[in-house]
C-alpha cells in the first residue's frame, strides 16, 4: 500500500513508538482533563492564536488528527475525481463515488512529514476522524458519498503496518476506540447515526444523534464513559452568503447522549472557522489547547496547523 523500504519504516516506527510508550501511562487521567476543561468553556471563552505550522507537503483535504507522544497523525483525503450529482438517485446513492487516495500522514509537532501512509481500496477513499488507543491507529475510510460503505483499519503504530478490521455498509466519518470496553464508536455522514461495535466489527448498537447543532468532523477518547467531538455547520445568511458555525461537543459514549456542547468563533487566513477539519484537544493545568487545519491543501496559504489556547476556571 505504497510503503517505503522496509529498514526505513522499522527506523521511522522507532521514532513513532518512542513517543507513545511515554504517553500511555498517563493517558486516562489526561484525557479526562481534557473533558473537564471542554465542560467549563463557554460562548465568552477567548482563544488565542500561539503558533501557526505551516505544512510544507501536499496535504489535500485534512480530516482527523490525533497524537501518539511527540508525534501527530493526520487523515486526508486527495480527490482525484470529484463525485458529481445524480439527477436522480441511482441505486440509492445521490451521487458517483469519484475517485481518490486516502492518506495518513506522520508528523513530528513542527509539522515535518515523516511518512504517508496510503489508505483505502477502490471507491473506498476517504478518511474520517481517527483516534489512538494505546500503540494503535484506527482509521476509518468511506466512499466519498452518504449511504455507502467503509472499511475500519488498524494502523500499528510500533510498525506502521495498516490492517484492514472490518466493513461497515454506510459512511463512517469518525471512529473513537474505548480502551476500557473494548468498544468501537463511530459516526456516520454528518455524525447523524451514531454506531457501536466491538473490536471484530459485530455492531453492537446503532443510535440517531439527537443534536443538530453541528455535523462532527472529528471525534476522541475523553476518559470513562466519554467522547469530545468537533465539527462544523454552514448556513446561508438572508444575502445569500455562507456562514460557518463551529463547534465542540462532549458526549456520553456509552448512551450516546449529549453532555454538553459550545460554540467556536475562531477563523482561519482563508476564512474557515477553525473546527471545519480536523481538532487535537489537550489539557495543562487550567490551559485547554486546540490544534486545528481547517484549510485545504489548495487554498491560498495552503494548510496549516493552528494551535489555539483559552484559559479555563
Amino acid at each position: 500500500m505504497g510503503f517505503v523500504r522496509r529498514a526505513l519504516a522499522v527506523g521511522v516506527a522507532g521514532i513513532v513508538l518512542g513517543g507513545v510508550t511515554t504517553a500511555q501511562a498517563d493517558q486516562r487521567p489526561r484525557e479526562a482533563a481534557v473533558a473537564q476543561a471542554v465542560s467549563k468553556l463557554s460562548r465568552s471563552s477567548q482563544w488565542s492564536l500561539t503558533k501557526r505550522i505551516k505544512l510544507g507537503f501536499p496535504t489535500y483535504h485534512p480530516q482527523g488528527f490525533a497524537r501518539a507522544g511527540d508525534r501527530l497523525l493526520l487523515s486526508s483525503v486527495e480527490v482525484i475525481e470529484a463525485p458529481v450529482r445524480y439527477p436522480q438517485p441511482i441505486d440509492g446513492y445521490d451521487r458517483s463515488p469519484g475517485k481518490g487516495r486516502g492518506h495518513v500522514f506522520v508528523l513530528d509537532l513542527s509539522g515535518r512529514l515523516i511518512k504517508d501512509i496510503v489508505v483505502g481500496e477502490g471507491t473506498i477513499y476517504h478518511p474520517g476522524g481517527i483516534d489512538v488507543d494505546g500503540d494503535s491507529l484506527w482509521v476509518p475510510v468511506a466512499e466519498y458519498r452518504p449511504n455507502s460503505a467503509s472499511i475500519v483499519y488498524r494502523i500499528d503504530l510500533r510498525t506502521l503496518r495498516v490492517n484492514k478490521v472490518f466493513g461497515v455498509r454506510d459512511h463512517i466519518g469518525g471512529i473513537v476506540p474505548d480502551p476500557a470496553s473494548g468498544r468501537l464508536y463511530g459516526v456516520s455522514w454528518g455524525s447523524r447515526t451514531f454506531y457501536t461495535w466491538d473490536r471484530g466489527g459485530r455492531q453492537l448498537g446503532r443510535r440517531p444523534n439527537t443534536s443538530h447543532f453541528v455535523d462532527y468532523q472529528d471525534c476522541a477518547h475523553a476518559g470513562d464513559r466519554a467522547m469530545l467531538c468537533t465539527g462544523i455547520t454552514e448556513y446561508a445568511t438572508a444575502t445569500g452568503a455562507k456562514f460557518e458555525l463551529g463547534g465542540i461537543a462532549l458526549i456520553d459514549s456509552r448512551s450516546q447522549s449529549l453532555e454538553y456542547e459550545v460554540p467556536v468563533q475562531q477563523w482561519s487566513a482563508a476564512g474557515h472557522v477553525a473546527t471545519r477539519n480536523p481538532v487535537h484537544l489537550e489539557a495543562a493545568g487550567d490551559t485547554l489547547r486546540m490544534w486545528a487545519a481547517p484549510d485545504d491543501g489548495e487554498e491560498p496559504n495552503g494548510t496549516e496547523i493552528l494551535v489555539y489556547e483559552t484559559t479555563v476556571g
